[in-house]
């Protein structure tokens, strides 16, 4: 089975749940979803144990995959969670910096470097992803690359989608190219700064995702309506 197969269905379904298109609590049919994406039931079933495995979906006996929502309040929690794990693993990275680390952060700062130049969100989070595991790897510290990689996999959806508000991913590698600074200069201090910054979602950052989630809710329903 090709990874891109059940990444590219993990993401499309995970569309869906953010745009209310499938709802909570909603069960999800493993061959509907597969005569509707055009695969066999075997990626469905991969991409579904994916969900369940970062709670987006709660596989249940007798019943299968059931839509979970998690709510504004929980995701928050979340994002504030990631952001001092981040800030750690910066800070940590500007302390140990290795050549080879110091070598794979800045092979992936570029590669972010080519996805935002071409406005492509979905393959500048993935490219980010790189970016920030460079990161995590760069602190030497195992357990914190273990914690920051399962929550990290946790927000997924929402990270993906919040770099979808408009000018989100210029912004992001401009955070990105102060974060790299910061960890080859050795400032630590700094490099927590910027990390906790860069990953926290407050405010008006987190209006804004909220606002979207809630935009695309309302498009799923008027092209239901609509029979599109």
């Amino acid at each position: 089975m090709a990874k891109n197969v059940v990444q590219r269905l993990r993401d499309e379904i995970e569309d869906a749940i953010l745009s209310n298109e499938f709802a909570p609590a909603e069960r999800l049919d493993e061959m509907a979803l597969a005569k509707r994406f055009g695969v066999s039931r075997t990626p469905v079933r991969e991409a579904l144990m994916q969900l369940n495995a970062i709670g987006l979906v709660e596989i249940r006996p007798r019943r299968g995959a059931i839509v979970v929502d998690p709510g504004p309040s929980r995701i928050y929690e979340m994002f504030e969670v990631m952001a001092e794990l981040e800030g750690l693993a910066g800070s940590l990275a500007a302390r140990r910096l290795t050549d080879p680390a110091r070598a794979a952060i800045l092979a992936a700062h570029d590669k972010c470097e080519r996805s935002a130049n071409a406005g492509d969100s979905d393959a500048y989070y993935y490219d980010n992803e790189q970016f920030h595991k460079a990161i995590y790897t760069a602190s030497q510290s195992g357990y914190l690359l273990e914690q920051c990689t399962a929550l990290r996999r946790r927000l997924r959806p929402y990270r993906r989608l919040q770099l979808r508000v408009r000018n989100r991913i210029p912004t992001s590698f401009s955070e990105h190219r102060a974060i790299v600074d910061s960890i080859l200069a050795g400032d630590a201090d700094k490099a927590r700064i910027l990390l906790q910054e860069h990953v926290a979602i407050q405010g008006v950052r987190f209006s804004d995702l909220v606002a979207s989630m809630a935009n695309n809710s309302g498009r799923s329903a008027e092209n239901s309506q609509s029979g599109e």
